[in-house]
């Protein structure tokens, strides 16, 4: 069934993904709650009119991602290319062709499922994206196939450090989607982000630090419906000082805020990205 929905055209499934907003923000309600407190925590000086908008807005461009996600999953290389523009693409093609392996970072962003596939379709390059498997075996095939296409490799979280040793002596591509918020017992860069105490996960400097390798910024805009410019912009480059000042991660932080701050609703709010507190002495 999922395979069949990846047939129809783009504007069926935008309709389709009307339905499914009605019936998640309307009658389940589904983390409404979450995305509303978390919208009101990042900007406490807009009005309750101002922070609705921005909710409403941000599920009308989550089923549009969903529908554009599936769609693409069937479509040719050409017409997602069609979609997606790309400005600084040779930030990643250029060392990559000179032998360098990258760290890319983005976030659950505008339509983050596009960024593997346009960019495999476009810059030709090995991309080994970091995710994180769902419970469903049948969701999981269908997700590692459509990633796959145009040359993308899904690599389950759990096995991305071995899949590095693997190809450690390979030019690659590591993809992470940063914006997660790390476990309470992890390591973690704490840093006030959009207003508030915040956690982010400190693995990007680690990997960065480990495979010496530069880290990009995978910003993305909505210019219109089904239709984007993704902007690729230097976090860093080694060599890197040998403490563990996470600075990769505090320059994504700052760049991820003046993309929601930009755009509020094309943020995924649904996120527990604040559900503890910053320890005292952290």
């Amino acid at each position: 069934m999922l395979d069949a929905l990846t047939r129809l055209p783009l504007p069926v499934l935008y309709a389709i993904g009307r339905v499914v907003r009605f019936i998640v923000f309307h009658v389940v309600r589904w983390r409404r709650s979450i995305a509303m407190e978390n919208i009101a925590g990042a900007f406490p000086q807009r009005t309750h009119a101002e922070h609705d908008a921005i909710l409403r807005a941000s599920y009308d461009n989550l089923c549009d991602v969903l529908a554009e996600t599936i769609w693409a999953y069937g479509a040719d290389a050409a017409e997602l290319v069609d979609r997606v523009t790309i400005e600084g693409g040779e930030f990643i093609t250029t060392p990559i062709a000179g032998g360098q392996s990258l760290l890319l970072l983005t976030a659950h962003f505008c339509n983050w499922e596009w960024l593997l596939l346009s960019a495999g379709a476009q810059l030709k390059v090995p991309i080994d994206a970091v995710y994180k498997p769902p419970r469903q075996r049948v969701f999981d095939d269908f997700l590692r196939d459509g990633r796959s296409r145009f040359g993308g490799n899904p690599v389950a979280y759990k096995g991305f450090v071995m899949e590095m040793v693997r190809r450690r002596t390979e030019a690659r591509c590591y993809a992470m989607v940063a914006d997660q918020t790390p476990i309470a017992q992890d390591d973690k860069h704490w840093t006030r982000f959009m207003g508030r105490d915040t956690a982010f996960y400190v693995g990007a400097d680690t990997i960065a630090r480990t495979i010496k390798a530069p880290v990009l910024f995978v910003g993305m805009q909505r210019l219109s419906r089904g239709h984007y410019h993704v902007t690729v912009t230097p976090i860093a480059s080694p060599p890197y000082p040998r403490s563990p000042d996470h600075q990769i991660v505090e320059a994504y932080a700052r760049l991820l805020e003046a993309e929601i701050r930009t755009s509020p609703a094309d943020w995924l709010w649904i996120h527990r990205k604040w559900k503890y507190r910053k320890p005292l002495y952290a």
